[in-house]
């Protein structure tokens, strides 16, 4: 009993070290999900003849050319994106003060011309002090030397953590098996075993889904000529992480864009095509593919996870959440397990025990 307590205690101190340890903690976490992402890359260098360092350094120098091509195609795309947005604010709020007020004068009684006219003028404003906002904001963090200083310390880290994280991977898990009781190894080994398969086929998978389907909605919204088809498809990319989410609110962006663009029906139909065919890939290849049923995740105990996880730790509750919560889930199943074959469950068993007792 007293070694529970022990546990118990020491899994206290760790979430309160945690809460006190927030901020610094990022870098480190962020190095620790990269390392654990891109090691079975590192692992097949090796299978294939390269030493671990040279391993570790060619998958590093393939992210990094990946990250500089990606930022330098998609960040001045996204800016004339939004630039191109922020033009078309102003017939989006005629159409909604000419066609849709009226209408909803008629159902309602409420008169909305005369909000839509304030929240116009006040969102134009903002979005041509946009600028001067930035600004004034890299003003204030340049004014304030060490909160800035201490954010670049923490961005630079993540790289340098994961590298070395990576470059000791194997020998770091080989660590942490050796100091566990060797009453525990087994269980714990097995256990260990099936949070990899869920982690692995989440955040490898779930990624590859993510950045998938924000391909197929950018490049399917793109050939129709829908304007922000670049930046529509990054969002419901990054938005897919909560089932069925990226879907609505990539078409509903999708569908009212096509609608100020084009004005016809047979655009909107082409939005739903696009959308459409992106949830049939991933409903019958990328799932199944890349995620398969190892993960069982309820869509509710993904919003839950993730809104918990921001609550009590902020960023670093967002990134730990849904990995936090997959582990979770496998030790709930294997609770499920053996208290489905304890005799409090079914007193059958302790009978069967002692008749096949000698």
């Amino acid at each position: 009993m007293r070694r529970e307590w022990w546990v118990l205690a020491a899994a206290v101190a760790l979430v309160w070290l945690m809460l006190r340890l927030e901020a610094m903690l990022m870098p480190f976490i962020a190095g620790m999900i990269l390392a654990y992402l891109v090691d079975p890359l590192a692992n097949r260098l090796e299978r294939w003849g390269a030493s671990r360092p040279l391993a570790v350094s060619a998958v590093f120098l393939v992210l990094l050319v990946l990250l500089a091509v990606g930022l330098l195609v998609l960040i001045p795309l996204l800016v004339q994106q939004l630039r191109q947005f922020g033009q078309m604010i102003p017939g989006i709020f005629e159409w909604l003060e000419s066609v849709l007020a009226p209408q909803i004068q008629a159902w309602t009684g409420f008169d909305v011309a005369a909000e839509l006219e304030n929240v116009q003028t006040t969102l134009a404003e903002h979005w041509q002090d946009a600028g001067g906002y930035l600004a004034q904001v890299l003003g204030q963090v340049g004014r304030s030397g060490m909160a800035f200083v201490t954010w670049v310390t923490y961005v630079s880290l993540i790289p340098v953590v994961t590298f070395y994280l990576l470059l000791d991977w194997n020998r770091l898990m080989g660590s942490l098996r050796d100091l566990l009781p060797r009453g525990w190894e087994a269980d714990a080994v097995r256990l260990a075993g099936r949070c990899d398969d869920v982690l692995s086929a989440f955040l490898r998978g779930q990624l590859l889904v993510m950045l998938s389907l924000g391909v197929i909605y950018g490049l399917g919204l793109t050939l129709m000529g829908v304007r922000f088809g670049v930046l529509i498809g990054l969002i419901s990319g990054l938005a897919s992480i909560v089932p069925f989410l990226g879907f609505i609110v990539g078409i509903s962006i999708a569908l009212i864009v096509a609608f100020f663009q084009f004005g016809t029906w047979l655009a909107l139909l082409g939005v739903v095509a696009v959308f459409s065919i992106g949830q049939a890939i991933e409903s019958t290849v990328l799932q199944p593919k890349l995620l398969g049923d190892r993960i069982g995740l309820h869509p509710v105990a993904v919003i839950f996870a993730v809104l918990a996880g921001g609550n009590l730790f902020g960023f670093t509750g967002v990134l730990l959440a849904l990995p936090a919560a997959a582990v979770i889930m496998v030790l709930l199943r294997e609770l499920n397990e053996r208290y489905k074959n304890s005799t409090l469950y079914d007193a059958t068993l302790a009978r069967r025990d002692d008749e096949e007792a000698p």
